[in-house]
């Protein structure tokens, strides 16, 4: 079973999701899509998702959208960086899949093969 944090209008999420499905399919896994920016994850799931990737929480932000720089995250502490991330999805590294025990961040698509 994966968990694929996914945002439809980018599109090295749409191929990490088009080889997920392929690869899934053949080992017949079953995926769940989380559009995040529709079904925002609270702070729970962000720990998780941290944890299971062994990142830490700026690793999992896109510091390049301009929301990164307007909120000045630059030097925030990990609990602020969280706190945007539940406030500010768009912030959210994509995608992101999981394995339930495991994380990674499909930036080249092809991380995720390390998962068959």
């Amino acid at each position: 079973m994966f968990t694929i944090y996914h945002n439809a209008r980018c599109s090295k999420s749409r191929q990490t999701l088009a080889l997920l499905e392929e690869k899934a399919n053949d080992s017949q896994q079953e995926i769940t899509i989380v559009e995040y920016l529709k079904t925002p994850l609270n702070i729970d799931e962000i720990k998780q998702l941290l944890a299971q990737l062994n990142c830490t929480p700026l690793a999992m932000m896109r510091t390049k959208e301009v929301e990164f720089k307007e909120q000045g995250l630059k030097d925030a502490s990990d609990v602020e960086l969280i706190n945007a991330m539940v406030n500010t999805p768009k912030l959210i590294e994509r995608p992101i899949v999981s394995n339930g025990s495991k994380a990674i961040i499909g930036r080249p698509p092809e991380n995720v093969l390390a998962f068959f």
